[in-house]
């Protein structure tokens, strides 16, 4: 008796949804002519094998296959001899939202990654306000790493803006932070006996020990969530309003922003809330909603 033939396999249906990404493989591949037809607005097969190293004929197979998860996403120009973006075009993949693009960009000019490594084609002339760098000794971090993964201790040499000298401190470190400007690592201090943030760069001599204190479950001001809302300065007037509505991307006039309990004063200070301006609104353009919701932070007293 013979046995009948195997069923085709299922026709596979475009999915509306952003796709996850593969690290490799053609998933990866798809991510690239996604990310570049919607930036760039063009693409051919040269551009996939450069960038991966692939042949013709995989590339040919790569474009199909995109192709048929997303027909009205590209068009291919005769005359050009390259794919153009479709005019109703609309992204597979979280990796080619406005935000991962500029980020990418920035990265790429501040020589964080190579021309080999982002997606990037063509660039538009880019600038950035530098800062000062601050180093993290590569002998400091690896060793905090550790004993956040491995749940240990760790003894150090710090230096706080306090005293003139650095210090021993013994920690027990479970989280990396950072404040927008610099790394710090949220540990147990066993001399303070609480949880506090300490900047790595100025951290020597790292040493791994046994935990002094307890883990990240007793860190109630990293485990609280708190939500802060913004509002543009009333003190302005309306055209400056609105202005800033669009520019925070505010709904109903407020922006809403989820942190940490234990990292909110950095956010009121990198927006410049952490003092009082109330008498200047060009100098605060936007306020909190609620101060008194916030007033516990002001004072920085969980980092060292």
């Amino acid at each position: 008796m013979r046995t009948p033939p195997a069923a085709p396999p299922a026709k596979q249906v475009p999915n509306p949804e952003p796709r996850a990404v593969s690290r490799w493989g053609q998933d990866r591949r798809l991510e690239f002519i996604d990310f570049r037809l919607r930036w760039d607005g063009r693409l051919n097969r040269s551009d996939l094998i450069g960038f991966f190293g692939i042949s013709v004929p995989q590339a040919s197979l790569d474009i199909a296959r995109y192709t048929e998860l997303a027909p009205a996403n590209l068009v291919y120009d005769r005359s050009a001899r390259v794919y153009v973006s479709g005019s109703q075009f609309v992204p597979l993949y979280p990796g080619s939202s406005s935000s991962h693009y500029l980020n990418e960009l920035l990265a790429s000019e501040v020589g964080l990654l190579t021309t080999e490594t982002s997606f990037i084609g063509w660039r538009p002339p880019v600038g950035f306000v530098p800062s000062p760098g601050r180093a993290i000794r590569a002998d400091t971090l690896v060793p905090l790493l550790r004993a956040i993964r491995e749940g240990r201790g760790i003894r150090a040499r710090y230096q706080s803006m306090s005293r003139p000298e650095p210090q021993e401190r013994r920690l027990t470190p479970h989280a990396l932070a950072h404040d927008g400007f610099r790394w710090h690592v949220r540990a147990h201090c066993d001399s303070r006996a609480e949880f506090r943030d300490f900047v790595i760069a100025r951290m020597g001599d790292v040493q791994l020990d046994e935990p002094s204190g307890p883990g990240s479950a007793g860190d109630t001001a990293w485990n609280t969530m708190t939500e802060l809302v913004l509002v543009p300065n009333p003190k302005l007037s309306l055209p400056h309003r609105r202005a800033l509505e669009v520019d925070y991307g505010m709904v109903d006039g407020e922006a809403r922003m989820q942190c940490r309990e234990a990292l909110v004063f950095y956010v009121l200070r990198h927006l410049g809330l952490h003092v009082d301006l109330s008498e200047h609104p060009e100098s605060q353009q936007v306020v909190l909603k609620d101060k008194s919701q916030v007033v516990k932070y002001l004072a920085p007293t969980f980092f060292a």
